[in-house]
C-alpha cells in the first residue's frame, strides 16, 4: 500500500516510527507536510496537488498540528473525497479539538467527566464557581494543549481572578472541578480501532499539578480496570476517532475524562510501556483496506 503521513516534520518521534512501522511492513511511506498541500476543490475529480504533483494513496495518518487545525483538516477532507481511507476523520478531528464539544458529546453519551462549567460573562463567576462546586478548582484555556493554558485556583478569589484575565484577552475557559484523590496523576490510554492498545500513567513533578511530560512529569506502565478500558474505548468511539489518546484521571466516582487527542504523541506511551503502537496504527490501516477490498470485491460480484 501507499500510505501518506500528514506532518509538518519528519524528524518528530511520532512521524519518523509511523513511516518506519509503515517500511518494515512493507509499505511505500511517504511524509508530506500539509500546509504545503495545495487542493483543487470544484473538480468532478478532486485532487490534492503537492510540490506541482497530484498526491495519491490507499491511507492517510493525519498528524495535525491544534495551531493548523482549519487547514489541515481542510486537507484531510479533500483526500476523503477522493475516496481515500483515512485513520482519523476530518470531522472526528474537528470534534475532538475542540474541548467544548467534545465534553458536551462526552457528556450526552453518559460518559464519566469532571463538573465542568462554562460561561461568557465575568459578570457570572460567582454563579459559575458554585456551580461547579468552588476552590480548589481548575482553570483551563479550550485552546490549550499540552497543558498550557491550564490553572489551578486554590480559591475562589484567586479563580474569579483567573477568570477575568483570561476573559480580558477574549479567550474562551472552561472551569472544572479539581479531583484531589488523583493525586496528581492521570492515565493515558491509546485506543486503536477499538481497543485500548496500550496505557500509561503519568505524573506531575514535586510542586505541579499538571501531570503533562512536556511539563517534567514521569510516566509508567499501568493497568486498567475494566471500567477504565471501557471508558476510552467508549470515549475515542464517540468523537469518530480510530486513533486516540483518551485522558482520564481516577476519582471516587470512577474514571473521568478530562481530554480526548486525536493526534496523540508515540514517545511517552511507546518508551513507558514497550509496545509498538505505531505498528498498531500500520495494522489498522491494513485491516481496514483488507475490508474495503472484499466490500467492493462482493459488490461486483452482485452487480
Amino acid at each position: 500500500m501507499k500510505i501518506l503521513i500528514l506532518s509538518r516534520k519528519p524528524s518528530l518521534y511520532s512521524t519518523r516510527r509511523l513511516k518506519e512501522a509503515g517500511e518494515a511492513r512493507g509499505h511505500e511511506v511517504r511524509v508530506v507536510d500539509y500546509l504545503r498541500c495545495y487542493m483543487d476543490i470544484t473538480s468532478h475529480r478532486p485532487k490534492v496537488m503537492y510540490q506541482g504533483h497530484p498526491l495519491t494513496g490507499d491511507a492517510v495518518i493525519p498528524r495535525i498540528g491544534a495551531s493548523y487545525t482549519f487547514y489541515g483538516t481542510a486537507v484531510v477532507r479533500q483526500f476523503e473525497m477522493m475516496n481515500t481511507f483515512s485513520v482519523n476523520e476530518s470531522q472526528a478531528i474537528s470534534r475532538s479539538r475542540d474541548k467544548l464539544r467534545s465534553l458536551q458529546i462526552l457528556a450526552r453519551e453518559g460518559i464519566g467527566l469532571p463538573v465542568t462549567g462554562f460561561a461568557h460573562s465575568t459578570k457570572d463567576v460567582d454563579g459559575l464557581l458554585k456551580l461547579v462546586g468552588g476552590a480548589p478548582l481548575v482553570v483551563k484555556l479550550i485552546e490549550g494543549t499540552q497543558g498550557i493554558g491550564v490553572v489551578l485556583a486554590e480559591t475562589n478569589q484567586a479563580a474569579g481572578s483567573v477568570i477575568e484575565a483570561f476573559r480580558g484577552l477574549s479567550a474562551n475557559i472552561l472551569v472544572q472541578e479539581f479531583i484531589k484523590e488523583a493525586g496528581g496523576s492521570d492515565i493515558r490510554a491509546i485506543v486503536i480501532g477499538d481497543k485500548v492498545v496500550s496505557a500509561m500513567k503519568r505524573t506531575a513533578q514535586a510542586g505541579e499539578f499538571r501531570s503533562n511530560l512536556h511539563r517534567g512529569g514521569s510516566a509508567s506502565k499501568v493497568k486498567l480496570t475494566p471500567e477504565e478500558r471501557m471508558t476510552a474505548v467508549r470515549s475515542a468511539k464517540k468523537l469518530g476517532l480510530g486513533f486516540a489518546g483518551v485522558d482520564m484521571l481516577r476519582s471516587n466516582h470512577g474514571p473521568v475524562v478530562m481530554e480526548v487527542n486525536s493526534s496523540p504523541g508515540l514517545e511517552g506511551s511507546e518508551g513507558a510501556t514497550g509496545i509498538d503502537i505505531a505498528g498498531k496504527v500500520i495494522e489498522l490501516i491494513e485491516k481496514r483496506h483488507a475490508d474495503a477490498t472484499i466490500h467492493k470485491t462482493r459488490s461486483n460480484i452482485r452487480h
